[in-house]
């Protein structure tokens, strides 16, 4: 393996090396895509954490679709995550790349499309996670590695085949030790006036041995292209404050001050599933919405260089403690569990 691979193991990468390949030592590398469609109002979501366990790899798998409130969401006994490049699969039913995505998780639950004109990553000494990329063993990184493009194809959603032509596509991959945080909070936004604008952020409780904090990390891909990213603890802290149905962050740091605003209704949540890898079974652990609303404020030394409001974003409030309370809230079955089967 080498001094390099052992590192790269760890869940860490140096500077400028590139984050899309998988890391295999970690206990879970999870790759989600996001397909937004200004044009009818219609959300997708695709997602592939591949688990490596005592047993071997495996796969939690999800497919969601607003509207109509579809989710589908199974373990699956293959997992594969591609060591030179992005891309993860499972068997027949998920295979995701830069270049093309395919689910078929049931005859009422299939998106294939391609993807085109992608607006990768720009920076290239760290990725989302900054300077943590460097620190080895976290509990969690984040990547958004891609920032836009175009999804054309077509997906099955229950009964009805939604045809997508060119909506625009985000994607990003976190991976860490054993699943994920204690708790956590995510967004994501297109569907704005200006096609070509993208807001992504993600924050949590980050440790590794000694190391413990609290981090959010924002990423705001401005109207003309360029791309901001702020969340170094110190240098360009982020402030949240996050609940099951508002997300408020603001950040001042190197000239720039973004605020961002969002909220969604708690009832409107789905219910995604999360990997206890060791365990070999998902359980519930973070309540998603598909089509909240944002807006978000960028200002250059006090000057508002972009207003935006998306009513189609993504926002993630995450914690097994909070989603299996929101299971009994909703009477559900706070114990159940889905394993992969043993093959």
């Amino acid at each position: 393996m080498g001094l390099r691979g052992w590192y790269r193991s760890t869940g860490a990468d140096l500077p400028f090396q590139s984050s899309l390949p998988a890391h295999l030592g970690v206990a879970m590398e999870g790759y989600f895509w996001r397909i937004t469609d200004p044009a009818t109002g219609r959300v997708l979501i695709a997602l592939n954490g591949v688990n490596r366990g005592p047993d071997g790899a495996w796969a939690t798998l999800g497919f969601a679709a607003h509207p109509g409130g579809f989710l589908r969401a199974v373990a699956h006994p293959h997992a594969h995550a591609d060591p030179h490049h992005i891309g993860a699969s499972a068997g027949s039913a998920f295979d995701g790349d830069d270049r093309h995505l395919h689910v078929d998780l049931g005859s009422d639950a299939r998106l294939d499309v391609t993807i085109t004109d992608p607006v990768p990553w720009p920076h290239r000494v760290f990725g989302g996670s900054s300077v943590f990329h460097m620190v080895p063993g976290l509990n969690q990184y984040w990547h958004p590695w891609l920032l836009g493009g175009r999804a054309t194809g077509t997906a099955t959603v229950g009964t009805e085949t939604w045809t997508l032509d060119g909506a625009q596509i985000y994607a990003e991959k976190n991976w860490g030790r054993e699943g994920f945080p204690d708790s956590w909070w995510w967004g994501q936004a297109q569907g704005f006036a200006e096609p070509d604008a993208c807001v992504a952020f993600a924050g949590g409780q980050v440790h590794a041995g000694p190391l413990h904090t609290e981090v959010t990390a924002l990423v705001v891909r401005l109207p003309g292209g360029r791309t901001i990213r702020l969340g170094n603890p110190g240098t360009s802290p982020v402030r949240a404050a996050v609940t099951d149905e508002t997300w408020m962050l603001r950040a001042d740091a190197h000239g720039w001050s973004i605020e961002v605003r969002a909220q969604a209704p708690r009832a409107a949540s789905h219910i995604l599933p999360v990997p206890l890898p060791s365990e070999h079974r998902n359980v519930a652990g973070a309540l998603e919405h598909l089509a909240g609303s944002l807006y978000i404020t960028v200002r250059r030394r006090g000057r508002t260089v972009w207003e935006g409001h998306s009513a189609l974003a993504g926002l993630e409030h995450g914690g097994l403690a909070r989603a299996r309370a929101e299971l009994v809230r909703r009477g559900a079955d706070p114990d159940a569990t889905h394993a992969p089967p043993v093959e």
